[in-house]
């Protein structure tokens, strides 16, 4: 969970999608129309940032838990990705 001292370290913007992210995990269908509700921003900026987020280290201190659970999501998308693309290409 977030620390005062984690806060420094973070943008207001990153600390407000991780926090975003955290409430909404899962709940695809109503997101994005929160996504736009909350930040004014079509869903793919939205996804945009929070990957350019999770690559923080400082992100990592803030929300652990959320920032490797997001990393493993996004790894497993690559590689599945890859794998289609090797198929595709044989």
């Amino acid at each position: 969970m977030p620390t005062p001292s984690d806060d420094a370290a973070l943008s207001e913007r990153a600390r407000r999608v991780l926090d975003f992210e955290r409430e909404w995990w899962g709940h695809s269908a109503a997101k994005e129309r929160h996504i736009r509700a909350e930040f004014g921003w079509a869903p793919a900026r939205y996804y945009q940032v929070l990957n350019s987020v999770i690559d923080d280290a400082a992100s990592r201190a803030y929300d652990p838990i959320l920032v490797g659970r997001l990393h493993e999501v996004r790894d497993a998308r690559a590689e599945r990705r890859r794998t289609r693309r090797d198929t595709v290409a044989s």
